[in-house]
C-alpha cells in the first residue's frame, strides 16, 4: 500500500445521480481514488484494488463520454478483458499495461491489459502517469 504522505492522490468524478447505487457496492468518494508515487500506481475502487509498478504502464489516453450501462461500477469488457472503474459518464483515462494486471477477482487468474478510470481530472492523471512512467523506465 502506498503511503499518502509520499504519493499524489487523484479522486474519482462521482455523478451525484449514481452515488447511491454505487455506495451500495461500497464505491464512495472515501473508498475510491488513484495513488501515484515515483515507482508505483495503486487504484482503490470500493472493494477492488489494482496495483502495479510504473514501468508496467504502456500508455494512457483520454476517453469518453460513455453510456452509463457500459461504464458505471466495476466492469470487464468481454472483448479484450479491459477493466473499467466508472463513477461518471463524462470522461475518463484509459491506462494500458505492458503486462496485464489483477483487478476484478481476488485470485489473479483473470488479468486485465487496460484499465479505464472516470477520475475527476483525466487530463492531469494521463499526463502525470506518462511523466512518471517514462521516468521509471
Amino acid at each position: 500500500m502506498l503511503s499518502e504522505s509520499t504519493a499524489e492522490r487523484f479522486e474519482f468524478a462521482f455523478d451525484r445521480r449514481l452515488a447511491r447505487p454505487l455506495s451500495l457496492l461500497g464505491i464512495r468518494p472515501d473508498t475510491s481514488h488513484l495513488m501515484l508515487d515515483s515507482s508505483r500506481l495503486e487504484i482503490r475502487f470500493g472493494p477492488w484494488t489494482v496495483r502495479t509498478t510504473l514501468d508496467n504502464v504502456a500508455g494512457t489516453e483520454i476517453t469518453g463520454p460513455y453510456s452509463a450501462w457500459k461504464v458505471i461500477g466495476a466492469r470487464m469488457s468481454m472483448v479484450d478483458r479491459g477493466l473499467t472503474f466508472g463513477t461518471s459518464t463524462e470522461q475518463g483515462v484509459c491506462i494500458r499495461f505492458h503486462q496485464p494486471v489483477r483487478g476484478l477477482e481476488p485470485t489473479g487468474l483473470l488479468r486485465h491489459p487496460g484499465l479505464t478510470l472516470t477520475v475527476a481530472d483525466p487530463s492531469t492523471v494521463a499526463r502525470r502517469l506518462q511523466e512518471v512512467a517514462a521516468a521509471a523506465r
